[in-house]
């Protein structure tokens, strides 16, 4: 086979067959013949839709990394209920240009704690100079002191008393200039930022993709129309998103990458049905049948890929957190819409326009009397002769790519995964520097502690044992000191009496222990700590939280619940492309090769976001050494939808060529040749409007966009320009196989029109 030269007919360019009258074709007439009227529902859905999205982000909820039922999350639980108490939510820095131990500073202090224990909201406020001058709340130099916060109720609770108290008490109060740093005021900077990334996002990619989609089609109008369908997903994802806060808890960071989803795939997916219908046009059909003929073809293939997506997507919702199901049930909700908008909107502005789709034709502006530009799609164009390039010598190029891609992905095998901390803002955020000077001039991390909760325990009647497992935990290697209901403890000695602020670790039923050490929470350290703290003998059940505790229990349920993710995606892919094809070899082509795809796409999460690498090209960020945790399964779970979806268009176009001549090779090359301009095009539409994100000061939001970008500009040229016609024609007039049983199968249940 390679030996010979492949040779391929030309596709039929005399008259076109009559359209079906039948299926999505019925639907297209009825979409021209009832255009004003599908216009005008849109038109008034649009009135309706922008004052109730128009402050979605305000609504939707914060959080939603914790794993419910986990110990980690129980023992947040406990804390919130049984105690009040717990880890700080803000931790306020106290600086003043002298020691703090001076009178007045030191009055001031306690002024601005006393304040903030009276506030709405508050359970515990404790400082430096209310809790006996402990030193672990002394900087260093001794000129700053640091407050400690504990919020009442939820999550979005906590985001709503922090908005209101921080205000008031960052800036100079007398002696003491005061800035807020903790996991609430972290969060709350990261919410904020990511509202203003996605406006300066927005502003960026829509003129951009307007030139693109001008010099992929040379028409003002035509430009317009997938433009039109973008901008519509835009405003109904807000929607979206607003209806289902009603229902589940929906993350507010969710907002970005579902408009970004909308916004790209409704392009994508209207590009395609006004390709089509410019083709049809000029082949000679009337503007009704061609929007008929668009309808049935591309129409139907854009609901096939939509699906695909959407399953894609679903695999997020076998994880337990709400941040990724958030993920999920609103990329599924604005897929759904970018589909319906492509397939039932745009026809019927396709039929108010008709033929005036090629006006205002800027290609005129420099060349008297050019035409529009429409797709020749029987001539033997660049992607044809690619495709034959490459079925001349398969093997051969086959190999060079895949081990490319291999290549680019061995990065990955060294990945290190946390969660997102402060060090995900840029290093001009309040939030960062003040976490920095925690890190850099306090010995502790008093922020961030470990909690160990004794649910069944009464730290009365049985002070002995708690004073002894207190010690005992004290001893482990990263701990500088456990306080306790008994006293505070360092390497296995008590070093401090019981106090007034030890009451807060009692409770009717049950006590617990601030673990403090010197690790960060989201590394390595701070993770084996944890699990030597569960493993530690101790007096009655024991339960572990905190931050530290948070991403161990993460890391454990994502660990034993993507096996079900990817076999959720691997089967759904399987089932769809054969019901599509008819084939059981394309849907296992399909798999490999879109696995191999994003093989460069996570080496090079690595390299870039993990290493450190190439930060003048992406912009730059704070290096961690690890990834946020849950972004790789966020970015597998999009790309391979959208690997997909290009998959589908290029399919159905070698299927139809395939149908026709009953060729592998003349449909691979004639498939590739009419549709590579088209995805090529497509593929740089949604990664400009991904690497829009690569502005972004969040570095979880400038991963997702270079990461997905270059998932989808790696897929649309070295997978569909060489390996799908490489592997196509290595497996010959087999692609189309299937064992009878399920030809039959096929032949009764089938996605064919």
């Amino acid at each position: 086979m390679g030996t010979q030269s492949p040779v391929c007919n030309k596709p039929d360019s005399g008259s076109p067959p009559p359209v079906p009258a039948k299926g999505l074709a019925r639907l297209g007439r009825w979409l021209a013949r009832r255009r004003l009227l599908v216009l005008l529902f849109t038109l008034a859905a649009l009135i309706v839709a922008v004052p109730f999205g128009a402050d979605v982000e305000s609504r939707l909820s914060e959080g939603g990394i914790t794993v419910p039922a986990s110990e980690s999350a129980q023992t947040d639980e406990l804390l919130n209920t049984r105690f009040e108490g717990g880890s700080p939510h803000l931790v306020f820095i106290a600086a003043a240009n002298t020691n703090i131990d001076g009178p007045q500073v030191s009055s001031q202090g306690r002024e601005l704690t006393e304040r903030l224990a009276d506030e709405r909201g508050v359970v515990q406020a404790a400082s430096y100079w209310t809790l006996d001058k402990t030193p672990a709340l002394r900087s260093k130099n001794g000129n700053t002191g640091l407050i400690m916060v504990r919020l009442a109720g939820d999550e979005d609770q906590v985001r709503k008393a922090a908005a209101r108290i921080v205000p008031t008490i960052v800036g100079e109060h007398g002696p003491l200039k005061v800035t807020a740093t903790g996991v609430t005021a972290v969060r709350m900077e990261i919410e904020k930022r990511s509202e203003e990334d996605l406006t300066k996002a927005e502003m960026l990619s829509g003129p951009l993709v307007l030139i693109i989609l001008l010099l992929v089609f040379g028409s003002v109008v035509a430009a317009s129309t997938p433009l039109a369908v973008g901008i519509l997903a835009v405003i109904g994802s807000f929607v979206i998103l607003r209806l289902l806060d009603m229902v589940v808890q929906v993350s507010v960071f969710s907002v970005n990458i579902t408009t970004a989803l909308g916004l790209g795939l409704a392009i994508d997916y209207s590009l395609f049905i006004v390709t089509r219908y410019r083709e049809e046009l000029a082949r000679g059909r009337t503007v009704h049948e061609a929007i008929a003929e668009s309808v049935r073809t591309a129409g139907r293939t854009v609901l096939f890929s939509a699906l695909t997506v959407a399953l894609s997507l679903s695999a997020m919702l076998v994880f337990p957190m709400y941040h990724l199901r958030s993920f999920a049930y609103s990329g599924i909700a604005v897929v759904i819409l970018a589909a319906l908008g492509s397939v039932v909107v745009l026809p019927a502005l396709l039929a108010v326009l008709g033929r005036r789709v090629d006006a205002l034709n800027v290609r005129s502006l420099w060349r008297r009397n050019a035409p529009a530009a429409v797709a020749r799609t029987d001539r033997e164009g660049f992607w044809h002769k690619l495709a034959m390039a490459v079925m001349r010598r398969p093997l051969p190029f086959a190999l060079a790519v895949a081990a490319l891609l291999v290549a680019l992905g061995l990065p990955f095998m060294r990945a290190e995964f946390g969660d997102s901390d402060d060090r995900v803002l840029s290093a001009s955020s309040p939030a960062y520097q003040g976490a920095q000077v925690l890190r850099e001039d306090f010995d502790n991390r008093e922020g961030s502690p470990l909690n160990v909760v004794l649910p069944n325990t009464s730290a009365q009647t049985e002070a002995k044992d708690v004073s002894a497992y207190a010690a005992q935990l004290s001893k482990l290697p990263g701990v500088t000191r456990v306080d306790a209901l008994t006293g505070s403890y360092t390497e296995g000695q008590q070093v401090a009496p019981p106090g007034p602020a030890s009451e807060r670790f009692s409770a009717k039923d049950g006590t617990w222990l601030s673990v403090v050490s010197d690790t960060e929470p989201y590394s390595e350290r701070g993770m084996d700590l944890v699990e030597t703290v569960r493993t530690q003998p101790a007096p009655g059940e024991a339960l572990v939280g905190g931050q530290a505790a948070l991403l161990v229990d993460s890391k454990a349920t994502l660990g034993d619940k993507l096996p079900w993710a990817l076999g959720i995606i691997a089967a759904s892919t399987m089932v769809l492309l054969f019901l599509f094809t008819g084939s059981l070899l394309i849907p296992l082509k399909a798999i490999v090769l879109n696995l191999l795809s994003l093989t460069a796409t996570f080496g090079a999460m690595v390299y870039v976001f993990q290493d450190g690498h190439l930060r003048w090209l992406v912009g730059d960020f704070v290096v961690t050494g690890m990834l946020d945790i849950d972004t790789p399964i966020l970015m597998f779970c999009v790309a391979f939808g959208l690997s997909m979806d290009y998959e589908v268009f290029l399919l159905s176009r070698i299927k139809e060529e395939y149908h026709r001549t009953g060729d592998n090779v003349s449909a691979v090359a004639w498939g590739l040749e009419k549709t590579g301009r088209l995805v090529t095009a497509a593929a740089v539409l949604v990664a400009t409007v991904l690497l829009s994100f690569a502005t972004s000061g969040l570095t979880p939001l400038k991963l997702l966009g270079v990461g997905l970008a270059l998932a989808v500009i790696v897929d649309a040229t070295l997978v569909r320009g060489i390996l799908v016609p490489a592997f196509m024609r290595l497996a010959g007039r087999a692609n189309w196989w299937a064992p009878r049983p399920l030809a039959r199968l096929h032949d009764r249940i089938g996605l064919d029109d």
